[in-house]
């Protein structure tokens, strides 16, 4: 008997998305709801109706909570299309899922997003600690509710037997160094910047720093590592005087690191002369970034897979409800480096445009 698995296979689409057209719900693109209602004409599908009904006996729901983003800062776009996708492939399970958004410069608007989420009663939470006064009222109300939680792309050690998924940033930030080395090998100065908003509880970002540290500690060149915070990635021209203001009294900088998503926008402060004269690794695959980086303004950029990241954490969520599988405490996904020469297309990319508007305003 054909399956929906096996139709999915053939239109080269999700499991879930086979399951949408068959249901008339919506959100699939017309050509791709013809390109499956085609297959399923051509198989002869039908759909068996005990099995649909026993799939959708008992319904678990999954809430997320994960920052807003936009077109300058565009890093969460990433693994929320992820957990949409990942949604699309279990939804004949009988799993629901609704997304929280906050502000993730706003104490207040995590907290009150959280709040709306625990209203809908959900059976696991996924959810991305940005704040640790917070994060700790947050962990003490789901354990008392007996609700499994993960961590999504930043991990807090702090809390006992808290799941986390994402890239091992004290890793991540060693192998930042080491790259560093290798394109700046004789007298090194480098400039390390971060926004005001990256210094405080982003704990990503602080173990990523630690790492790159470790690395030029642990060997014989000596390096002369600086820092400078700038209050607004999104004020452009204050970024742009503070940056160069620091450059012009520190001429011997021949290298800039950059811990967080925002790349791009460090590179708009900065002039040609300027960028030709540094060597600049920076962190995540998002459009702006892979530009610099495809331009040769950006000598590496280390991925850390958000949309793998978004995708993964609601595939564990789901063997835990159905299967009673019990997470792992770290799921460390892989760290890869990016350069110009190994950019390319990839079946992700597809699947994000052909959805995207689908899902984005």
């Amino acid at each position: 008997m054909i399956r929906i698995k096996d139709i999915a296979i053939e239109a080269n689409v999700s499991e879930g998305t086979v399951d949408r057209v068959i249901h008339n719900r919506g959100g699939v693109s017309k050509k791709t709801e013809e390109k499956i209602k085609k297959i399923l004409k051509k198989r002869n599908f039908t759909l068996n109706p005990v099995a649909s009904a026993l799939a959708m006996q008992k319904k678990y729901k999954v809430a997320v909570l994960i920052p807003d983003f936009n077109d300058r800062d565009i890093f969460w776009k990433s693994p929320y299309l992820g957990i949409l996708r990942a949604l699309e492939d279990i939804e004949s399970l009988g799993i629901q899922a609704e997304i929280f958004h906050f502000n993730q410069y706003d104490r207040k608007s995590y907290k009150k997003a959280f709040d709306a989420l625990l209203k809908t009663n959900p059976s696991a939470v996924i959810f991305v600690p940005m704040f640790l006064k917070e994060t700790s009222i947050i962990v003490n109300e789901l354990k008392h509710l007996n609700i499994k939680f993960m961590f999504l792309n930043i991990d807090l050690d702090s809390f006992e037997n808290s799941i986390y998924i994402g890239q091992d940033s004290y890793k991540a930030g060693f192998i930042a160094g080491k790259l560093m080395h290798l394109c700046i090998l004789n007298k090194p100065k480098v400039l390390i910047v971060q926004s005001e908003n990256n210094v405080g509880d982003n704990n990503a970002i602080a173990k990523r720093i630690e790492g790159f540290d470790t690395f030029f500690s642990s060997i014989n060149n000596p390096v002369d590592i600086v820092y400078l915070n700038l209050e607004n990635l999104n004020d452009v021209k204050s970024c742009h005087q503070k940056l160069n203001q620091f450059l012009k009294e520190n001429t011997d900088v021949n290298g800039l690191f950059i811990p967080s998503s925002r790349t791009a926008n460090i590179m708009e402060c900065l002039s040609k002369e300027q960028i030709n004269h540094l060597k600049i690794v920076g962190f995540d695959n998002t459009p702006q970034n892979i530009e610099c980086l495809k331009n040769g303004d950006v000598s590496f950029l280390i991925s850390q897979k958000p949309f793998d990241q978004g995708y993964e954490a609601i595939r564990i969520m789901k063997d835990f409800l159905l299967k009673n599988k019990e997470p792992e405490k770290k799921i460390y996904l892989p760290i890869d480096i990016l350069l110009k020469e190994n950019i390319m297309e990839n079946e992700i990319d597809q699947w994000m445009e052909d959805h995207e508007k689908l899902y984005v305003n």
